[in-house]
């Protein structure tokens, strides 16, 4: 075999990538493991593999013909893996199968700032009850109540859509929360 890969080598220094592409395939799975043994992880394996036949095909002139082919790639894939955990900060791929579960992957873990699914349907069943017994208001409660807290305007701009003095805007504000407090307390 080793006589195969150096006259391939031959061909990659002439040009020709093809004969390149069966070297790849000679080594791939080796190369992989290799590093798949060294970073545990096959995502991470899988870019260093690739960048070790990248190397070795950019540097392919640097390779003594009289030594054997598969230890210099080895070296190369070896000292990437060195280089990637040195520089590893912990990442984790988010479709990576957390250990000791059966399908579970990273995905699940992921925090989220916002509410939990659960969290979300009981403030929308909330919202719609509330709204509902927004409905029930009398006209003139309701409306201050919903220009108050849904639409979150001023006293003075709640006084000028209805028309009516900031006195007695402020007196149906107070009123139609004491009305929906009775009916929200039944819910």
């Amino acid at each position: 075999m080793e006589s195969i890969v150096k006259k391939r080598i031959q061909q990659v220094r002439k040009g020709d990538q093809d004969a390149f592409g069966e070297i790849v395939e000679l080594f791939k799975d080796r190369v992989y493991h290799v590093c798949f043994r060294m970073l545990g992880n096959r995502h991470e394996a899988e870019d260093i593999a690739q960048e070790a036949f990248i190397r070795a095909y950019t540097n392919i002139h640097t390779f003594d013909i009289d030594r054997k082919f598969s230890t210099w790639l080895f070296r190369i894939a070896t000292n990437l893996c060195i280089d990637r955990i040195r520089k590893k900060k912990p990442d984790y791929y988010l479709d990576a199968e957390v250990s000791g579960t059966d399908g579970l992957t990273m995905y699940s873990q992921v925090e989220t700032d916002g509410p939990l699914p659960e969290e979300e349907v009981e403030s929308m069943e909330l919202q719609e009850s509330i709204q509902k017994e927004i409905s029930r208001l009398p006209d003139k409660y309701r409306s201050v109540i919903v220009l108050k807290y849904i639409e979150e305007l001023s006293l003075k701009e709640i006084s000028e859509i209805l028309e009516l003095p900031i006195g007695t805007v402020k007196t149906r504000i107070h009123r139609g929360r004491e009305a929906l407090r009775k009916q929200l307390r039944s819910i």
